[in-house]
């Protein structure tokens, strides 16, 4: 019934729905609900040591058979930077002295690991159908053994060019990541935020340039969305932030409020929460130091003197500190559990989708040239 299976038969699966990593927001319960639907479910696996993993994945294979994503970071390891740091500290002094936080305490460093050897033989023993990737790939030799596994890849790309940088190293599939996406930019070619497209204006074009099956992502949190995508050229779509309110979502209630409250220009890109652009919901220290400041440490470097902060505002039943992580879709998000809300939201882009396809068989046939 779908229009486009290519995904379906690339990942063995029942829709052409990826539920999309979300670090610290999710765990294995997300993942049953939106795998008992028939979507592809993702693990995170960047802020997860190998043992978490492993239990993870255990939890959602005990509990049925399906295909499943692991998802892991590729950027750049930076050591922290002491002068910076101290600097960023300076910046975020005020705050420190207002929630009398002691700025000389010891703090654990942010944990936000790019995939390595380490990572990729936990791959080879797990062998999941399907690995991503977020900011690029893994260097050659580590992608190769990914792939010697039978693992399909997928990756994250912003631009036209991110795309067919990963097609020519051989990745399965393409995120067509828009602008409107929550979370962290997957961009690795560029740095400038500014210039990042929407996903309406991104996809067509990704789907121009590769061959190989392309999955959007951005704004999409309905049927409609879905619809639009495949109007668009996607074999599939991938959905995060209309998960964030499942009640098997990981988030805080605190988190819950935020999300409950937002509206479609709740949500900036901003580098002040990690020193990497990401989209979430404003905050206090976004509003005040940001939403792009170039004192922040390098990835994921800033977030480490942000954390005390954060606990500390969240005792006070605040988030002026807290990673509030969501696209600008967060309004049509719903209190369903994982699986009614995939099936939902399938269902909803089938009923769009057949109508269009009624639609268009009632009209004459457009211009050639604008197809």
């Amino acid at each position: 019934m779908w229009p486009n299976r290519r995904l379906l038969d690339l990942f063995k699966i029942e829709l052409p729905i990826v539920q999309a990593p979300m670090a610290g927001a999710q765990d294995a319960d997300i993942m049953i609900g939106a795998a008992t639907a028939g979507a592809l479910p993702s693990l995170p696996c960047a802020m997860l040591s190998a043992q978490k993993i492993r239990e993870q994945v255990g939890i959602v294979q005990q509990r049925l058979r399906t295909p499943l994503n692991l998802n892991f970071f590729c950027h750049t390891a930076v050591d922290a930077d002491p002068q910076r740091e101290a600097g960023w500290k300076r910046r975020l002094a005020a705050y420190y002295h207002e929630y009398g936080v002691d700025p000389a305490a010891p703090i654990a460093a942010a944990n936000r690991a790019p995939f390595d050897a380490a990572m990729c033989e936990l791959v080879e023993e797990l062998k999941p159908e399907v690995v991503s990737f977020h900011f690029g790939l893994p260097e050659p030799a580590l992608l190769e053994r990914v792939k010697a596994t039978g693992s399909k890849v997928i990756a994250s790309a912003t631009i036209v060019r991110e795309a067919i940088w990963l097609e020519e190293r051989g990745v399965d599939a393409v995120i067509a990541q828009g602008a409107e996406a929550g979370g962290h930019r997957g961009m690795f070619l560029t740095d400038a935020v500014a210039e990042q497209p929407g996903l309406f204006a991104l996809l067509p074009q990704v789907v121009d340039a590769v061959r190989v099956p392309v999955i959007a992502a951005g704004g999409i949190a309905d049927g409609r969305g879905i619809a639009a995508a495949f109007a668009l050229g996607a074999s599939g779509v991938q959905i995060g932030s209309a998960y964030l309110r499942c009640p098997e979502s990981r988030l805080s209630a605190l988190a819950r409020a935020a999300l409950g409250q937002a509206h479609d220009d709740s949500t900036v890109i901003t580098n002040v929460m990690t020193g990497r652009p990401a989209r979430g919901i404003v905050n206090r220290v976004m509003r005040e130091v940001g939403p792009i400041s170039p004192d922040a440490p390098a990835f994921p470097h800033a977030a480490t003197a942000l954390e005390p902060l954060k606990a500390a505002a969240e005792q006070q039943s605040r988030v002026d500190f807290s990673n509030l992580w969501a696209g600008q879709a967060v309004r049509l998000g719903h209190d369903l559990p994982a699986a009614d809300l995939t099936r939902a939201l399938a269902g909803a882009a089938l009923l769009r989708l057949s109508r269009l396809a009624g639609h268009a068989a009632t009209v004459a046939t457009p211009n050639r040239s604008l197809l």
